[in-house]
């Protein structure tokens, strides 16, 4: 991994909890369930200077996303159909579908690398992929670019 690397995406299980409270206390604010930064820290359970010291440095995968290419990288089973199941599943989150590169199977399984790009109306890209990687005969997918 290069040292220059700025950002990294992490499964929600992974981020510290005092982060996802800040994501919490944001949102609040936001939404105008809460009027000052110290109602908002005090009702999720952070201390302001918590809420102050992050508040710039997380935020839900989903914000600021629209406009933005996603490129993927999908471990798939060679079985007939998959990977137009697969692209369906893109196509019901209403994501624009840029590019589509499939290796030839190799022992049974199938690299797919897929860029999409995040529209108005496209929905949540992290329900589309953890629904992606419930279906059966998807080993895995992960997001290797956003640009």
């Amino acid at each position: 991994m290069t040292e220059d690397c700025k950002y990294y995406v992490v499964k929600q299980k992974a981020v510290p909890e005092v982060l996802l409270k800040v994501v919490h206390a944001k949102r609040l604010l936001e939404t105008g369930r809460v009027s000052s930064v110290a109602q908002a820290a005090e009702q999720v359970g952070i201390s302001r200077s918590s809420f102050y010291k992050y508040q710039e440095d997380i935020f839900p995968f989903t914000e600021n996303n629209r406009g933005r290419i996603i490129t993927l990288s999908i471990q798939i089973e060679d079985k007939t159909g998959l990977l137009s199941e697969v692209l369906r599943k893109v196509a019901e989150y209403q994501a624009n579908i840029l590019t589509i590169h499939q290796s030839v199977p190799v022992g049974g399984m199938a690299s797919l690398s897929l860029s999409i790009q995040v529209l108005q109306g496209t929905g949540d890209i992290l329900q589309m992929i953890d629904d992606m990687e419930k279906m059966d005969g998807v080993r895995f997918v992960k997001i290797m670019s956003r640009e």
